[in-house]
């Protein structure tokens, strides 16, 4: 058995890590400098808060949850996507340097505009997804074999080249920057959340949301291409019309939520990953598994940041890395092993 749960049980499973993701909710609202009650935390949402502890839930802990969760859903999308349309396990928009394209983009609008307004908050998703779509373009191009097709191997190797390039490039301009600028950037870019407010709440959901319905009204599509090009063209699906607009879809789902996060590394490859585990690999049920797994994972690193150093905080891409890169090393050892047994 491929997967740990049968098909009756799948949906079930669903649910209840849906109850998962609200017990963390609860647990995450409370923690901080200042805990508040389970009872407390029910009595202020439903509004009967005082100015203090309406501050603190509505303005602070709130907006910060609810960019954890569309952050989580984003990226994991956009790796399970990433790995359906490459058959590759490894693929991560991470690690094929999408998150860094957007990611520079970010930097360069900030350090010209100094400040956010609101017409900056929503506009800047725009300009993040430009910077995404050059990278994959660039790292497709460079990918591709004249006779042999992409290569995900080379994908990988190519997007790790990438991604350390753009890094090195976003470090020089952050250096330039006053002392200001320069640490909100260098939090930033460690993938914090700490400076979460409604208006990012308002400039990702959009763009999550509507990444995430058609994403799931490509799930049998996402199927058939599993089984290989040649295949799912004979079965009647445009290949490579497909995977472009699959493509921009993932990409799109990365570059917002890198936009308000930075870049939260392996996300995009462990939400997948744990989510196939369990529940296996058709896509209707695969997606919103994923969706959830990744919510859970960023606010479960979010939470354990906030509170393993309080009242100094580890930003969530750190915890996230940390979790996620033993996970990577695991993945690629099982991958070169079944690489010499094909052999």
């Amino acid at each position: 058995m491929k997967h740990l749960f049968q098909k009756q049980n799948k949906w079930g499973f669903l649910m209840l890590s849906f109850l998962i993701l609200v017990i963390l909710f609860f647990i995450s609202i409370n923690a901080g400098y200042t805990p508040i009650g389970f009872r407390d935390i029910l009595r202020i949402l439903a509004g009967g808060g005082e100015a203090r502890e309406n501050l603190v839930i509505f303005d602070f802990r709130l907006p910060r949850i609810v960019i954890a969760v569309l952050v989580g859903m984003g990226f994991s999308l956009s790796g399970c996507v990433l790995q359906g349309i490459t058959r590759n396990p490894l693929a991560d928009p991470g690690l094929m340097g999408i998150n860094s394209g957007a990611g520079i983009v970010v930097v360069i609008f900030m350090t010209l505009s100094g400040t956010l307004s609101i017409g900056g908050v929503l506009t800047l998703p725009f300009f993040s997804l430009l910077g995404a779509l050059l990278t994959s373009v660039i790292l497709y191009s460079i990918s591709i074999q004249k006779n042999a097709g992409l290569n995900s191997t080379r994908l990988i190797l190519n997007g790790v080249a990438i991604q350390a390039g753009i890094n090195a490039m976003m470090t020089i301009i952050v250096l330039q920057l006053d002392d200001t600028q320069y640490n909100f950037l260098a939090v930033w870019q460690a993938g914090s959340i700490w400076n979460s407010n409604w208006k990012l709440v308002v400039s990702l959901l959009p763009w999550i949301v509507l990444g995430m319905l058609y994403l799931f009204l490509k799930a049998k599509e996402l199927d058939l291409l599993m089984v290989g090009d040649e295949l799912s063209s004979g079965l009647g699906v445009a290949v490579n019309k497909e995977k472009k607009s699959l493509l921009f879809a993932a990409v799109a789902l990365a570059a917002a939520s890198v936009t308000v996060s930075g870049s939260l590394h392996f996300v995009g490859l462990l939400g997948p990953h744990l989510a196939r585990r369990l529940v296996g690999s058709r896509h209707k049920i695969l997606l919103p598994f994923c969706a959830i797994t990744g919510a859970i994972l960023v606010l479960l690193a979010d939470t354990i940041g906030r509170t393993i150093v309080s009242p100094s905080e580890i930003p969530a891409g750190i915890v996230a890395a940390i979790l996620g890169a033993p996970y990577f090393i695991f993945l690629l050892i099982t991958n070169n092993k079944s690489k010499v047994k094909e052999r």
